[in-house]
């Protein structure tokens, strides 16, 4: 990974912090669980995962959405894994995928 790409990252980091400590919405609903007697502490982790691109096609198992809205296509196996940790399951996936994850 090259030092530019770090930085990148790091802004990237800090565009979401910035985000999160400036948003009215977040901020009104603190404000609101305080006002019930409680104070705040919010804790977010983000995970970020890079692929490196093709430059000719669009990556294997990338989602596209068709006419109707709806997601076609595939997801990778990152993918998977990723949904998974969020505790989300995907309609249609091999239930043995997972445990082959996991070993």
């Amino acid at each position: 990974m090259t030092s530019r790409l770090r930085e990148l990252i790091q802004q990237l980091g800090e565009a979401i912090h910035e985000s999160v400590i400036e948003s009215e919405q977040i901020a009104g609903v603190v404000q609101d669980i305080r006002q019930h007697g409680f104070d705040v502490l919010l804790m977010l982790e983000a995970t970020i995962g890079l692929n490196e691109l093709n430059s000719t096609k669009e990556p294997e198992g990338v989602p596209t959405l068709g006419e109707d809205g709806e997601p076609t296509g595939s997801f990778t196996s990152n993918d998977l894994h990723f949904l998974r940790s969020l505790r989300i399951s995907v309609e249609g996936e091999d239930e043995g995928a997972e445990k082959n994850d996991t070993e």
